[in-house]
């Protein structure tokens, strides 16, 4: 995930983003949603920030050096499309239509077909494939040690890999937007996977599926709805029991964004805790909006205090959830607040935004919000089925109290679908209500990597439910951190992170040879 590709998009899928921006703009207008929409803002998932890495590469040498070793797997990747069925669950006429899937092989590293050598499978999540082959290092890394086959495989409805070829198509109708969900993604896997099998003549070689983020979501249910087909999966940053109240408190995200906040500096904390309600007071005034629009540089005009709040509240989370190590991006932020002099809260919170963005001459307070494959699909997937309940309660945070309200979330999905979400869908679907007794009874070969201060490290598995189900933590790590190409100036606690996972998967892979070889007798 390091070059970075222009994305032309068709004018029909143009179009619909911008109608679909249309359809949004009135939730954000109207005053009586706008105290709770933050409630319902379900931050990305994907294991690396899409805002942030052009920023990381023309500033981290951590990027650039991995930006080398993505360049060297780039030139052995080849990319292939299979015709996937469009619905693996119906026998109606539709379902045998088909679209083309897209996944991706580097045989490089591969020992062949007679070795029976892994085959590493990345898991492709709510966006193109293509940055994926810049930033997940984990497989190009450990490809030559175990001589693996690298397949890496584009969820179903982004990138390339979208029925009738349109983003509009697909999304307008209701019956082909019905089959844009994780199970489908996964019998899309499964298929995939066996047709690797079969085209590599690798009948013998086991499967290691990882992920990150929804992506590591998918790689251990992958693993518990496919074990015949996956020996064992890498589940980074796989926060499974943020749903349906298993466990982890609504507060739980923003809770853990604060306490990194405050860990790096008191001051900066406070700081930002008192800066919404003066944002609020400032916007109340005559010409109020205007004075905000000068103070932070807004590209346009404010036309209300969320909008600002919005922006501010994407900034801190995004920090504390991708702060990539060496270098600290909530130190960043707070260096700026911390390093302004003076009681002008105001002025001090936009020193941060400068310290963290830049210097530009204006800063676009719409930067995380405008249409995107990934905005517009994550809407749809967290207006149906990945209902994380995500809120800020009355204490422990930073942050303005704003409340999960699952009452407003349907009404917004309704009105944007006609449809409403299942809350519990995921929990009658993959488990996770009582996941220490049930995985410990059936579940195995698992790898749950958290960095405790991942803010989704709160929705995570935590800890070892098994002797093959197991949770690997780092203390300093953030957001799928792990999966990411391994660098010379990674610190010591994440090259043994990476260590013991490693340590893990061979084990896994050396009592399926034991087995392999036992049955061949």
């Amino acid at each position: 995930m390091i070059s970075f590709k222009v994305v032309v998009i068709h004018l029909s899928q143009y179009l619909y983003l911008v109608l679909l921006l249309l359809l949004l703009l009135p939730l954000f207008l109207n005053s009586s949603v706008l105290s709770s929409f933050p409630s319902h803002k379900i931050p990305r998932l994907t294991p690396y920030s899409s805002i942030k890495k052009l920023n990381l590469r023309n500033h981290h040498d951590k990027v650039f050096s991995a930006s080398a070793s993505a360049a060297v797997s780039a030139k052995h990747l080849k990319t292939y499309f299979y015709e996937q069925t469009l619905d693996h669950f119906n026998y109606g006429p539709q379902s045998y239509a088909t679209f083309k899937q897209r996944y991706v092989v580097n045989s490089q590293h591969w020992g062949g077909s007679n070795s029976n050598s892994p085959i590493f499978a990345f898991f492709g999540a709510e966006e193109p494939l293509d940055d994926d082959f810049d930033f997940i290092g984990f497989l190009s890394d450990n490809a030559p040690s175990f001589k693996a086959l690298q397949v890496y495989i584009e969820h179903r409805y982004y990138g390339e890999s979208i029925p009738y070829g349109s983003i509009d198509e697909a999304m307008k109708n209701e019956t082909i937007r019905g089959h844009f969900n994780s199970a489908q993604a996964m019998a899309d896997y499964a298929k995939v996977l066996l047709h690797v099998k079969e085209k590599f003549s690798a009948h013998n070689s086991p499967i290691i599926v990882i992920g990150g983020s929804y992506g590591g979501m998918l790689a251990s249910w992958f693993r518990l709805k496919y074990p015949h087909i996956a020996l064992g999966a890498l589940a980074s940053s796989a926060p499974i029991l943020y749903f349906d109240n298993i466990t982890t408190p609504h507060n739980g995200y923003y809770s853990i964004v604060s306490k990194v906040f405050k860990g790096t500096s008191e001051n900066c904390y406070k700081t930002i805790q008192k800066s919404w309600s003066e944002i609020d007071k400032v916007a109340s005034k005559t010409n109020g909006l205007a004075f905000l629009s000068r103070k932070f540089k807004t590209c346009s005009h404010l036309n209300n205090s969320f909008e600002l709040q919005d922006y501010l509240d994407s900034i801190y989370t995004e920090a504390a959830q991708y702060n990539l190590q060496p270098n600290d991006s909530v130190k960043m932020v707070c260096d700026g607040i911390d390093g302004t002099k003076g009681n002008d809260v105001l002025g001090r919170i936009f020193r941060g935004v400068i310290s963290y963005k830049g210097k530009y001459d204006c800063y676009d307070t719409n930067e995380y919000n405008y249409p995107s494959q990934t905005t517009v699909g994550w809407h749809w997937q967290t207006c149906s089925e990945m209902v994380m309940p995500i809120g800020v309660e009355k204490n422990g945070t930073m942050f303005p109290t704003s409340p999960f309200n699952l009452h407003h979330f349907t009404n917004q999905c309704m009105g944007l679908y006609g449809v409403p979400p299942r809350p519990h869908w995921i929990t009658t679907y993959y488990g996770g209500h009582d996941i220490k007794l049930v995985l410990r009874r059936f579940g195995s070969n698992i790898i749950f990597s958290n960095g405790l201060k991942d803010p989704y490290s709160g929705g995570g598995v935590l800890k070892d439910i098994s002797g093959s189900v197991l949770a690997v933590t780092t203390v300093n790590g953030s957001h799928c951190m792990d999966i990411l190409y391994a660098t010379k100036t990674d610190p010591e606690w994440l090259v043994m992170q990476r260590k013991e996972e490693i340590r893990i998967i061979k084990g896994w892979i050396t009592k399926y040879h034991y087995d392999l070889k036992a049955l061949k007798k």
